[in-house]
């Protein structure tokens, strides 16, 4: 936002615009038959779920890159204050528009930097599904996210298997608290990071 309060746009956010118009709104049901559920891959009713945040009814969650607001909303029906964050208006409006009425989540059009820089929030858990822990230098992101962390709180994110090149950035994000790292059978991994 600039200093009106107005959102500025930028070749992030209308690739991400884009990238929604080419994506079909979330499903009813899982195969459970859930109207709410919380997914770490990009597979359907794959991996793990909501608990992998250790998160309480009343505690409060923060997830980085919300697009259209699933896994925001499961929380929320879980009784969890969840915020989203996301750089895509259309994401978000795709969220309004899916979970009209999720009581206890809040969504915000920003850049993740931006808006951990300036919340005065401090989270129970911090989590990223493909969103901007997988498009954020490390060394920005994660002395800002354990700055927004409760004592004892969970940063967790999932993104797709390791590639070459990718060890330096993996060895930056293990100094910043312990790990621990969840294998999926889809080859993709779950990083959970907890806080002091």
């Amino acid at each position: 936002m600039d200093e009106n309060g107005q959102v500025v746009t930028d070749a992030r956010s209308t690739a991400w615009d884009a990238y929604s118009q080419s994506k079909p709104q979330r499903r009813k049901t899982n195969a459970k038959g859930e109207t709410t559920w919380f997914n770490w891959t990009q597979y359907p009713d794959h991996g793990p779920g909501a608990d992998e945040l250790m998160l309480n009814p009343g505690d409060s969650a923060l997830d980085l890159g919300c697009g259209a607001g699933g896994n925001a909303a499961h929380l929320a029906a879980l009784g969890i204050k969840s915020v989203g964050i996301d750089l895509s208006a259309k994401q978000l409006d795709k969220a309004r528009e899916r979970w009209p009425d999720a009581a206890g989540m809040e969504l915000h059009q920003a850049e993740a930097l931006a808006y951990l820089e300036d919340t005065f929030t401090i989270f129970d858990a911090i989590y990223s599904v493909f969103g901007a822990a997988w498009f954020t230098d490390p060394g920005l992101l994660l002395p800002i996210v354990r700055a927004r962390l409760k004592p004892g709180g969970v940063f967790a994110f999932s993104q797709r298997p390791r590639s070459t090149g990718a060890t330096a950035a993996r060895r930056r994000t293990s100094r910043a608290g312990p790990r621990r790292t969840q294998p999926s059978s889809s080859g993709g991994t779950t990083n959970l990071m907890c806080g002091p």
